[in-house]
């Protein structure tokens, strides 16, 4: 490179690596959603369209015949002419390596446009002009290949033009949609559709050939460096512009031999916008920083940070230059880096480290990003570096931040006592859990995870180490998103509870019309005994908990249980909510998840036993062919189980899984039955808890029946509740909609209940069972997860 009469040698690549071209990769994403659009708009909703096309065209025709055939004719030569004028542009601008873009940029967008389904249709373009010279221009105003081919090439040839005549361009090219509603009815869907496919061709061109920005203004640096006392003598690439900007290593003549050059440009800005705007949506107003309205503004705020610390000593290096270049380039430069890296260095600098961040936070100084090559040792004191998401004026959050970053630092270079043990030294216990509660994956910023091998680990090691040191049972996470994991679980489980409640909606209508006929005490003794089942499912849940739990929380869990196992297929929701709840009342994860598995295993015993006494109380003469399934679908369900055995006996890591994490918990359970049987009184609870379950949804149903005028005894309701509702249980649907009514249905059917009957009883069943305790499960699950009980 020869600047001013200076040859300069420039080593190593200053290419732009695909991938990290930000503003282009923007580009064609947008390009896409662009066709995306069109495509959908024409195939989807073309009649409104052409009915909204229609009004606005008679608003706006206000041309004659004979005006509108004039104007139509001089837009015509504007645009035929139009790719003409942009290679004589580009001809006077010299820019001979662009024509092979901009030819290949039309070829392709009219080829795009060609392929059909029988071949390729060539254009149908005659030059010689016929007796009607706007039937000549029409061929190529009304041809989306002609519009897709002025797209690409303008696209490919935007960003070497000249600012006026590229904007005149763009303003000539897209007014073809109001020329067509003032001159004709519509506007053609080819022709929007060829304009989106034009800019889709040339941004992928522009992405894979490139644009100025990408060419680096090192002439301009270096009289930008010779103005402040630097003469550039030669450029070594340290890393080339990516995620992060270009870095140059740069011999000099001056105060110093050697200054790092740091280079921003386009793709920066836009990688540094989106990942603002990324921040700004997904983190709290308090964990992020404002916004930097540009590049510039970013770039400046590093190096006044950088004067800042330096002024109180701590700072390993000093600002030579800011300067904005031509083509949205930024510089800054700053002295090579003093001192020895942290990662070099032994344990016995770790209290010095500390407090010098301590005085960096005195000085009300954040560092906002402190990976091990951010923090250096020089004679003894501890310099900082990066300066990129520090603050001044920081906040406690921000402090906070900082403390937990350098212990994951420090234990990923020294281990975790001596990290841990350090910090509390200095800063004292309390601060050290305080910051403690920032341990967690969402508050590491980049660099501590592409600087710590195995960071996700470290961080859990030194949260582990805060607690064991500091004596404290559990350290509560701190929320840095916007939404934590628990406020996006409720979220999805509004949705399936829409998806599930719609069918319900639907049938809404029939049932009021025949709450007329209602029996109130009979609906008043069905929730009653709706309520009561909760009561058993809590006394059964607590006895196989060993009583650990308070009956009022076992209570409240069960409900909000209920809004859970509704929400999600075949109810796993709720014994994962009741394993949590467990969980958190201090049992271990394998007894908590033991005493669930003993619940549900009495609750299909205590079920089965109960139908087969019911079963022989009602007889055998009863008609069931409505409640079981025929042999086809048993010979189905058990020719699935049987493949699932083998599949668990003969693949390995299945085989695998079962031994190591199924077997333990079932011996648990086998254990725990064991126990049970010499427990007589804790035994009855349960029994007494799984039957008041399956018999009290029996009696709400007989209730419900008996309040739309009865029809059947309570044998055969009972019937009717466990087989009907085992199989519909089985069903996909969350909480088994539909499937659940139309399985009480039928069987209320089989035994002789009349449809006029069996309809709204079986739907004020579900009311009673189902849709009022999740109405209830729903604000108790919050205010549960707001005390920590889940």
């Amino acid at each position: 490179m020869r600047v001013d009469g200076r040859e300069i040698p420039v080593t190593g690549s200053l290419l732009q690596p695909l991938i990290r071209r930000t503003s282009d990769i923007v580009r064609v994403v947008l390009a896409g959603i662009g066709v995306a659009v069109v495509i959908a708009g024409s195939l989807v909703t073309r009649p409104e369209w052409l009915a909204l096309e229609s009004s606005v065209s008679n608003i706006v025709n206000f041309l004659s015949p004979d005006q509108a055939t004039m104007v139509y004719l001089v837009y015509g030569m504007l645009i035929l002419a139009l790719p003409f004028a942009i290679l004589i542009e580009l001809m006077l601008r010299r820019q001979w390596k662009l024509l092979a873009g901009y030819a290949a940029a039309g070829l392709l967008a009219v080829l795009a446009l060609s392929i059909t389904g029988s071949g390729i249709s060539t254009p149908k373009w005659h030059l010689p002009v016929p007796d009607r010279f706007d039937t000549f221009l029409s061929q190529f105003l009304d041809d989306p290949r002609w519009i897709a081919m002025l797209a690409a090439m303008l696209t490919v040839s935007s960003p070497w033009l000249p600012v006026r005549p590229r904007r005149w361009m763009w303003f000539l090219l897209l007014m073809f949609a109001p020329m067509h509603l003032v001159v004709s009815s519509v506007v053609p869907a080819r022709a929007m559709l060829g304009l989106a496919v034009g800019w889709l061709v040339g941004a992928v061109i522009v992405w894979l050939v490139g644009t100025p920005a990408l060419e680096v203004p090192l002439e301009a640096a270096v009289r930008v460096l010779a103005r402040r006392g630097y003469t550039v003598r030669s450029f070594h690439v340290d890393r080339p512009a990516g995620r992060g900007p270009l870095l140059l290593a740069t011999e000099v003549d001056g105060p110093e031999s050697e200054i790092v050059v740091e280079m921003y440009g386009k793709n920066q800005r836009s990688f540094g916008a989106i990942r603002q705007l990324w921040r700004w949506i997904t983190f709290r107003s308090s964990e992020t920083a404002p916004l930097h309205g540009s590049m510039h503004r970013a770039v400046e705020h590093r190096a006044l940070l950088g004067i800042a610390i330096g002024e109180l000593g701590m700072a390993d290096s000093h600002q030579v230059a800011v300067a904005g270049l031509e083509r949205g380039w930024m510089l800054f430069a700053h002295t090579v880096p003093r001192g020895t890296p942290l990662r070099k260095l032994s344990a016995q600098v770790l209290p010095g480290v500390w407090r010098s961040l301590l005085r960096l936070h005195e000085n009300q100084i954040s560092m906002g990003d402190l990976p091990p090559d951010y923090v250096r040792v020089c004679q003894g004191d501890t310099l900082f570096g990066g300066f990129a998401f520090a603050e001044y004026g920081a906040s406690d959050a921000q402090r906070q931040s900082d403390i937990a970053q350098l212990l994951v630092t420090t234990t990923s270079l020294f281990g975790k006592h001596e990290a841990v043990s350090s910090a509390i030294e200095v800063l004292g216990e309390a601060a050290v859990i305080t910051a403690a509660r920032r341990l967690t994956k969402s508050a590491m910023p980049t660099g501590i995870r592409k600087a710590v091998p195995q960071w996700t680990k470290v961080v859990a090691t030194a949260r582990e180490e805060v607690r064991a040191q500091t004596g404290h049972d559990r350290i509560q996470s701190e929320q840095l998103t916007r939404f934590n994991r628990n406020q996006i679980i409720q979220l999805v489980l509004l949705v399936g509870l829409v998806y599930v409640a719609y069918p319900f909606f639907s049938q809404v209508p029939t049932f009021f019309s025949q709450l007329r006929t209602l029996n109130w005490w009979w609906a008043l003794f069905g929730l009653v005994i709706s309520g009561l089942t909760y009561l058993g499912a809590a006394a059964a849940l607590g006895a196989c908990a060993d009583g650990l739990v308070r009956t009022r929380d076992l209570i409240l869990e069960q409900l909000a249980n209920t809004f859970v196992a509704t929400t999600t297929p075949a109810g796993v929701g709720g014994l994962a909510l009741s394993v949590r709840f467990l969980q958190q009342a201090g049992m271990s994860t394998l007894r908590a998840t033991a005493a669930v598995a003993l619940q549900q295993s009495m609750q299909v015993i205590t079920h089965l036993v109960l139908l087969v006494i019911f079963s022989v109380v009602a007889g055998t003469s009863t008609n069931l062919a409505h409640i079981v399934p025929d042999a086809t679908v048993l010979y189905l369900v058990g020719g699935l189980v049987g493949g699932l055995i083998g599949a668990f006996m003969f693949v390995p890591k299945l085989r695998r899984w079962v031994n190591h994490s199924v077997r333990p918990q079932l011996m648990e359970v086998l254990g725990e039955l064991g126990d049970l049987a010499k427990d007589p009184k804790r035994f009855a609870i349960i029994v007494a808890g799984c039957g008041a379950i399956t018999l009290g949804q029996a009696l709400a149903l007989w209730a419900s029946v008996e309040a739309f005028g009865g029809g059947t005894d309570f044998v055969a309701v009972t019937i009717v509740t466990m087989i009907g509702g085992t199989l519909a249980s089985a069903a996909p649907t969350p909480g088994g909609v539909g499937a659940v009514e139309a399985a009480l249905i039928g069987g209320l059917a089989a035994f002789g209940v009349p449809a006029e009957i069996a309809v709204p009883a079986v739907l004020l069943y579900r009311v009673l069972t189902c849709w009022i305790p999740v109405g209830l499960g729903w604000p108790i699950m919050r205010w549960m997860g707001n005390k920590h009980m889940i």
